[in-house]
């Protein structure tokens, strides 16, 4: 059976699978290697594009350390969902809900062909919401702004030129989201209409609790790029969980699960135990089966 954990850190699989624009950077263990993948296509095996998505994705942040080494915060929802916050990419417009899934979200952007995008916050929202490893209140700005994690500028303008986009295009996503935040609807791509958006929000704001100005100086950017937190892409399997081989048949005695399999949600991400619940599920399937105990 194999489960070893899916394409993770495989430069093969990355290579012919995920899209052109995604760096060489995964969430997932250093020594997660695609072997499990890599054995089972040495003797045949069919590997399935995983559908909507090669991979399962998160905008995530990078502080270079002191010491040489990465750190990286997965914008998961405390920050992206508040009122205050949009994203940008390199042309200073918007392009996703920023109020979404962390999957969906990084879908915008590998829809939209973006490698990175900035998220633009002011003064106020910094202090009372935090921003990637900068937390609520302040704490740690001083060393986040020398390091060049985050950026600052008395104005947007200023800050457009400091993280290299369009001044003009920033400016009038600025513009615009000041005016939803007044109006409360996001007339661009409905930030805050689903219920998922509004729990992430802030409840304590009035009408949309997504929405809210972007105004008071100083401004502030941080960069965000799309990483894989784990393969949709896997080995094709039957509902028996026996790996298929190129023409389609099952190959005796092989069974895949967990992220060596393909994700039967297809690339798509319904909700939290995309990947553990199916590897449970499957896990069980590949007990029974190989012990000549019925399925259902």
């Amino acid at each position: 059976m194999l489960a070893t954990g899916g394409i993770g850190w495989n430069a093969d699989l990355r290579a012919r699978l995920f899209p052109p624009q995604i760096a060489p950077v995964s969430q997932t263990p250093a020594g997660n290697t695609g072997d499990g993948i890599a054995v089972a296509e040495g003797i045949g095996a069919a590997v399935d594009d995983g559908g909507d998505s090669p991979a399962l994705w998160m905008p995530c942040s990078m502080l270079r350390r002191p010491d040489g080494s990465t750190a990286i915060w997965p914008h998961i929802l405390l920050d992206r969902a508040k009122p205050g916050l949009i994203a940008v990419g390199r042309d200073g417009r918007r392009f996703v809900n920023e109020s979404d899934s962390y999957h969906d979200f990084a879908m915008g952007m590998i829809r939209a062909g973006l490698s990175e995008a900035w998220l633009i916050v002011d003064a106020a929202f910094l202090r009372r919401y935090g921003l990637g490893l900068m937390l609520p209140g302040g704490r740690g700005l001083r060393r986040l702004l020398k390091a060049g994690y985050l950026d600052r500028a008395p104005d947007p303008g200023t800050l457009a030129a400091r993280i290299g986009v369009d001044a003009a295009g920033l400016a009038a996503s600025v513009a615009a989201a000041n005016r939803f935040a007044a109006e409360g609807v996001d007339r661009d791509f409905g930030r805050g209409t689903s219920a998922m958006n509004r729990f992430n929000g802030d409840g304590t704001v009035a009408g949309n609790p997504c929405l809210g100005p972007i105004g008071t100086a100083p401004f502030y950017a941080l960069r965000v790029v799309p990483i894989d937190l784990a393969g949709a892409a896997g080995l094709r399997i039957t509902p028996e969980a026996l790996v298929r081989d190129r023409a389609g048949a099952p190959i005796p005695g092989l069974y895949a699960c967990g992220n060596d399999a393909a994700s039967i949600f297809r690339g798509t991400y319904p909700g939290p135990g995309t990947t553990i619940g199916p590897a449970m599920v499957f896990g069980w399937r590949i007990g029974r089966h190989a012990a000549g105990q019925p399925l259902p």
